[in-house]
């Protein structure tokens, strides 16, 4: 293969990977950036309430499943022996406490994760538009985008 050819199929490679991954990198940049400045849950002490579909998209960023469909549990394969009578009631464990809030929310470090996520979102959004415009075959951008759009709804609920 000749250097030639080799630096077409890298490009090629990176073009269509590119356009591929183009709908993950745009979600992911978005429920980052409502993540970081916590746009996604209600703080202690404060009366802003999240819209639900903000609560909805950072559950998929963070858990990888839809809120509210709870993943079944694998089934052990011994069963705990039954007890009887009632003096045999094991107490129920106890709950981790949560952590309190941080003193100190991090501005600095939360305006540069801000403008990172920006700055990824519009470098993947100028990205599609030179691999639209540029393109010879332009069927083969949609197809690739298509696909990395609707992959992961499909799996989204395994």
């Amino acid at each position: 293969m000749t250097k030639h050819a080799l630096l077409k199929a890298v490009r090629t490679t990176h073009l269509y990977f590119g356009v591929f991954i183009a709908p993950a990198l745009l979600f992911f940049a978005f429920t980052g950036f409502l993540q970081t400045f916590s746009l996604h849950e209600t703080t202690r002490g404060s009366s802003y309430r999240p819209r639900y579909i903000f609560v909805k998209l950072a559950n998929i960023h963070k858990h990888a499943t839809l809120p509210g469909v709870p993943k079944e549990p694998k089934a052990s394969k011994q069963e705990a022996p039954k007890a009887e009578g009632p003096d045999t009631q094991k107490p129920a464990p106890e709950q981790p406490k949560t952590p309190p809030p941080p003193e100190s929310y991090h501005w600095p470090e939360k305006l540069f994760f801000g403008i990172v996520a920006i700055g990824l979102i519009t470098s993947t959004l100028t990205g599609l538009y030179m691999s639209w415009m540029f393109a010879r075959r332009k069927v083969f951008i949609v197809v690739a985008f298509l696909a990395g759009a609707i992959l992961p709804l499909i799996l989204l609920p395994f």
